[in-house]
């Protein structure tokens, strides 16, 4: 497999070598690290040429690096079942930019742009249909961004008195900061019910 997956590397680089940074192979998997502007271009010749045939998208996703100049990488997953062969693209991205949408190459990629902006915040310049797909109208902020805090910002709750769902800031207050210590994994040390059969037992 490696040798095929090293035969494909050499292939891409000297067929598109203006659309690739690099190209390396780890854990017998293909990983072309693309230029941003140059992505759409080279999903297209991935899926159209004959050599490769990457006809499926299998995933887009992304890594946030926070300390990273390049905050972003954007990740995608083809698969080419002509060819049996996988390819993963890597793209690396500042906060502030715009990434092109392959929803022109591949239409199935709409709704994976959608849960990148949504739970990382970047944007795809050319998608008609931007929004929100897992959180609701009004959220704030990206729930996949290291400095997003576990609590959120906003908790949601049903109001009696007012007989609907109520939006509030988060605020824990002292009675949900309490603590399970009869859970082992807290470290404690007791005697839990039923550790008395097993001193029996040794006696």
């Amino acid at each position: 497999m490696t040798e095929a997956l090293q035969e494909l590397g050499t292939y891409l680089e000297a067929k598109r070598a203006d659309c690739m940074l690099s190209w390396d192979i780890a854990h017998d998997e293909l990983t072309v690290t693309v230029a941003p502007s140059s992505i759409v271009a080279f999903v297209d010749f991935l899926k159209t040429d004959q050599a490769c045939q990457f006809s499926s998208l299998v995933d887009i996703t992304a890594v946030d690096y926070p300390s990273r100049s390049k905050r972003f990488d954007v990740i995608y997953h083809f698969l080419s079942m002509y060819q049996n062969h996988r390819i993963r693209l890597r793209v690396q991205i500042r906060e502030e930019d715009m990434l092109p949408s392959i929803l022109s190459v591949h239409p199935s990629a709409n709704w994976f742009e959608r849960e990148i902006f949504d739970m990382f915040g970047i944007l795809f310049s050319g998608h008609p249909d931007l929004r929100r797909i897992l959180t609701d109208y009004g959220f704030r902020g990206h729930p996949l961004r290291k400095d997003f805090p576990t609590t959120g910002y906003t908790e949601v709750r049903y109001d009696e008195v007012q007989k609907r769902v109520v939006y509030e800031p988060v605020s824990l207050v002292q009675e949900y900061r309490q603590f399970d210590f009869m859970s082992p994994w807290e470290g404690a040390q007791y005697i839990l019910p039923g550790d008395e059969k097993k001193d029996g037992k040794a006696g």
